[in-house]
């Protein structure tokens, strides 16, 4: 049967894997061995009197290797490895999408997956659960099958067809999980990462049991070295045997589906960097993301030539039709993506509130020109002008006299260090929404549904039993720099300018994120002549765009309230 060759050569690796466990597990009875035999030498007379301190040396020496021993292992068996953020997706919630993944696995002779779940990710896996008190010690075929993890921009993107083709080498990795040995070989190796975990943060975070730690991952580490390449073979088998095992299923439209997850990255990319991110920025979270993936990739169908023919896939059903509420699980999958990229509390508040794509002009691009124009001017407020001083007014003429005349590095740092410190304040204040991805989240809300009967979402997912509240896994970008700054600051204080002046709007471009419409149109070729002023004090280019678009910088600027 195909795949089965596969299967043998990983089981093979997991044998090995396993005798690995075995040797550790020798070494440490050894001394106990060598105990049993002097005592039973001294009970039968073969071993004198004088013996008798040597007996009791390695007796001590015996006991105090299996203390440590059992220490060691049972923090092993006891940590909680790292189970992948997700949103559980009841079968009730998703039949349709149960009976298709039971279908591949029917079809390919594996069990089902136990569960399935969403994650805001472009990647689709099976990971196993580790049983509950009912089930720690289950073995073999009673251990429930792992659960099947989908990325979510796939379930709005791809077809049913293309998601169905897509999914039958992940399902078919069932077949070598329901394995005894892969499976315990597994067990073991997530059970040293997770120790190793542990040993890492306990030694971060107490002095006094740092040498205790650091023992624990010295002998994690020695072990996972010991096994890592039988567990990288025994992988790429169950990884080999899998897709041989799907080849008799859909195995032409894979491809094309294939095709399909690079655009999908892209998309989901683009739209979390350009429009995501700077909702989040504001203390808003875009609910419909997945919605936005297939907006982005429709809007690029429209640009790139090379994109030609993935609108016309838009007339077939969508995957997420086998949900029976999409729109809800798009909500708790959005709501765990800003958890996951931006550490961004774990239930909506009024420092919190989901934004539509209807309202995210208004929402969020009007008021981040206005928050970034009223700091900007805060800080021309604070630096000391040269020999002729600026006027007090808000207004975009000051902001430009003000840079012509130079000094922008001095505002550039200015405003890093607000920016810094505003972030800081922030993230520290319950239910706050920080600006960029720091090193701790805000702490784990209470239990209960999501909003509006949105799914809820573990707080202990991603992180190990011993970890404190979740910290953001994926970080979207690096820090701004203080010119970069800058250069977002004056370019909101223009469009403030456009909207007050000049009869602007606010808008959104699913590429690019905040955009700024004149008479309907987006004009994007605003960057120039901000960067021209901010890096080489040069106001003409920008003067003349203002004159073209009809801004008229001498006019007061309506501001947000300070920070």
């Amino acid at each position: 049967m195909a795949g089965e060759a596969g299967e043998a050569v990983a089981r093979s690796r997991a044998l090995a894997v396993l005798r690995v466990r075995g040797a550790a597990l020798g070494a440490v009875l050894l001394p106990a061995a060598a105990a049993v035999v002097l005592h039973a030498g001294g009970a039968t007379g073969r071993i004198g009197p004088r013996w008798d301190g040597v007996r009791w040396g390695v007796t001590g020496g015996a006991l105090v290797v299996l203390l440590v021993a059992a220490a060691v292992a049972a923090v092993i068996v006891r940590a909680r490895p790292a189970v992948s953020p997700a949103v559980p997706v009841a079968e009730s919630a998703a039949p349709d999408l149960y009976r298709m993944v039971r279908d591949l696995a029917e079809r390919m002779e594996v069990p089902a997956p136990s569960a399935i779940e969403l994650t805001p990710d472009c990647d689709s896996w099976l990971e196993e659960r580790r049983p509950g008190p009912g089930g720690a010690g289950r073995r073999g075929k009673d251990r429930p099958a792992p659960v099947l993890v989908i990325g979510s921009p796939f379930m709005w993107w791809m077809r049913i067809a293309e998601l169905r083709a897509l999914l039958a080498p992940v399902v078919a990795g069932t077949g070598p999980a329901a394995d005894p040995e892969i499976s315990a070989a597994r067990r073991f190796v997530r059970g040293l990462d997770a120790a190793a975990g542990v040993a890492a943060h306990g030694s971060a975070g107490n002095v006094l049991l740092r040498p205790v730690f650091g023992f624990l991952g010295w002998t994690v580490r020695l072990l996972l070295r010991g096994c890592g390449g039988h567990v990288a073979e025994m992988e790429r088998c169950v990884a080999a045997s899998a897709s041989e095992r799907a080849q008799a299923v859909d195995y032409g439209l894979r491809i094309v589906a294939q095709e399909q997850v690079g655009l999908a990255y892209a998309g989901w990319d683009r739209l979390l960097t350009r429009v995501a991110l700077p909702a989040w920025r504001m203390g808003r979270w875009p609910s419909r993301l997945d919605a936005g993936v297939v907006a982005a990739l429709t809007e690029l169908s429209r640009r790139d030539r090379l994109a030609d023919g993935f609108e016309t896939r838009l007339g077939e059903r969508p995957a997420c039709d086998l949900l029976e509420e999409p729109g809800l699980m798009d909500e708790a999958v959005s709501l765990l993506a800003a958890r996951l990229f931006h550490a961004g509390p774990q239930r909506p508040g009024p420092d919190w509130a989901p934004v539509s794509w209807n309202g995210y002009p208004q929402e969020v691009v009007d008021r981040i020109w206005r928050s970034e124009a009223a700091r900007l001017i805060r800080v021309l407020d604070e630096v000391p002008p040269p020999a002729h001083a600026d006027t007090p007014e808000a207004t975009l003429a000051r902001v430009i006299d003000r840079l012509s005349r130079g000094g922008s590095e001095e505002l550039a740092a200015r405003i890093g260090a607000l920016v810094a410190q505003e972030e800081a304040a922030g993230s520290a204040s319950p239910g706050a929404a920080s600006a960029t991805p720091l090193a701790d989240g805000p702490g784990p809300a209470p239990a209960g549904p999501g909003p509006a009967g949105v799914p809820a979402v573990d707080p202990d997912r991603g992180r190990t039993a011993d970890d404190g509240p979740p910290a953001p896994v994926y970080p979207l970008l690096p820090p701004r720099t203080g010119r970069e700054l800058l250069t977002d600051h004056v370019t909101a204080v223009v469009c403030c300018a456009a909207v007050d002046t000049a009869g602007a709007d606010p808008g959104l471009d699913w590429l690019d994120g905040p955009a700024l419409l004149v008479g309907g149109a987006r004009r994007a070729d605003l960057t120039w002549p901000v960067l021209r002023l901010v890096e080489n004090g040069d106001a003409t280019p920008l003067r003349s765009w203002l004159a073209a678009v009809g801004i008229r910088a001498d006019k007061p600027l309506r501001l947000a309230d300070p920070v």
